[in-house]
């Protein structure tokens, strides 16, 4: 049975995520720091669906979001760390409480999740696990200069455990979406929003469920040669 964890699945992305893997046969274990967020995502799949609440960027609720996925459904056998943290502001003033918050739920978050659900794949043989990044980890993105370090920190750390586990089956990647429609992008300015619009050649943001085709797919057998890559639903932001 395939049992996937998705973080910060309460709105947007994660939301989506989470729809997407209901429908595609897996036990899901939906989970955002915002509880009630969780449970009403939760409600909206029904079936093989758990809520639960937890900061990624705590260790403690960590044990907690992976005991809740083992007792529920079993061991986790897939994992989206989705987690994520928007905080618009120029560098010189960027203050260190802003950019150690960054870090915590993005890298040390994907860290932490990862590191709880390593031992039971490696064991088994077989696990996917996919990081949600942006394209903004790859390019840089004015006044994110937090959001981009982090963003692109877990590009690096993705490749690096792919390295080491990939012969082991378990297989790591991430998705780099460009703008997508959610809550955390519209809570940037206008002008950032319209500005970036201009730059895409696809002429548009993405939605939510474009992103979670991209993500259902690395997770999937279909991908079973796809090893540490980073893949780009950015609407031509970044061509690789």
């Amino acid at each position: 049975m395939n049992t996937a964890i998705v973080t910060g699945a309460g709105s947007g992305i994660g939301r989506a995520i989470a729809h997407r893997l209901s429908r595609d046969g897996y036990s899901v274990l939906v989970n955002d720091f915002r509880l009630e967020a969780a449970e009403q995502v939760a409600k909206e799949i029904g079936g093989k669906v758990k809520a639960t609440g937890g900061d990624v960027s705590e260790e403690k609720d960590v044990s907690v979001i992976v005991a809740t996925c083992k007792a529920e459904f079993g061991d986790c056998t897939h994992l989206v760390n989705n987690a994520g943290h928007v905080h618009q502001s120029k560098f010189v003033d960027l203050e260190p409480g802003d950019f150690d918050r960054m870090i915590a739920v993005h890298l040390r978050g994907t860290y932490l999740m990862m590191r709880a659900v390593l031992e039971p794949m490696l064991k088994a043989g077989k696990g996917s696990i996919v990081n949600i990044a942006s394209q903004l980890g790859q390019i840089g993105g004015v006044e994110l200069v937090h959001y981009a370090a982090a963003k692109s920190g877990i590009i690096g750390m993705t490749k690096s455990l792919a390295r080491e586990v990939s012969a082991q089956g378990v297989r790591v990647n991430a998705v780099a979406p460009g703008p997508i429609n959610t809550p955390l992008v519209m809570g940037l300015s206008d002008s950032w929003r319209k500005t970036k619009a201009a730059e895409l050649p696809l002429g548009r943001f993405g939605e939510p469920e474009e992103v979670a085709a991209a993500v259902a797919f690395l997770l999937s057998d279909q991908a079973s040669l796809f090893v540490g890559q980073t893949i780009g639903p950015n609407s031509g932001d970044v061509m690789l």
